[in-house]
């Protein structure tokens, strides 16, 4: 698969292993949301048991274990944008997505700005509800404008 990834693009094959890595983070992330298990040996064995490539992998641990890392920083700068909802009412997959996005604008300055939210409202779109990439979307600008996220 790698091969065949390469010989369409380079930058083709990065954002096709980066979209797969989100979505693991994702799916991580969601499992440690409902077990509360975000040990290593628990996050290992999730992506044992799911397709990816070993850079997909890797940069999803990159994101679970930053999301887990940051998570207090995390919950606040989203809590400060999401005016009258309280993260707990949030549905759990837009609450990842968000705290993945907000992860990436905020401690990954090698993931351009935007990338990170196109990102984001796409696998919002994908894995949340009808409302869920317009709400993210707005959340994460927010995000962006409010806090110290990296330029554009």
């Amino acid at each position: 698969m790698a091969q065949e990834e390469d010989s369409i693009s380079p930058g083709y094959a990065v954002r096709s292993t980066r979209r797969k890595g989100r979505e693991l983070a994702l799916q991580a992330l969601y499992q440690i949301e409902i077990t509360g298990d975000s040990s290593i040996g628990a996050v290992d064995l999730f992506l044992e048991h799911f397709e990816g490539n070993a850079a997909a992998k890797e940069f999803a641990r990159r994101l679970v274990s930053g999301v887990v890392s940051q998570s207090s920083e995390i919950d606040r700068r989203i809590g400060e944008c999401t005016e009258n909802w309280r993260l707990e009412r949030l549905a759990k997959v837009d609450l990842v997505v968000l705290r993945m996005g907000t992860y990436e604008l905020v401690f990954c300055p090698d993931i351009p700005l935007r990338v990170s939210l196109d990102e984001a409202i796409e696998i919002g779109k994908r894995f949340g509800s009808a409302d869920s990439a317009t709400f993210i979307n707005g959340v994460l600008d927010h995000v962006a404008q409010a806090s110290d996220a990296k330029p554009n």
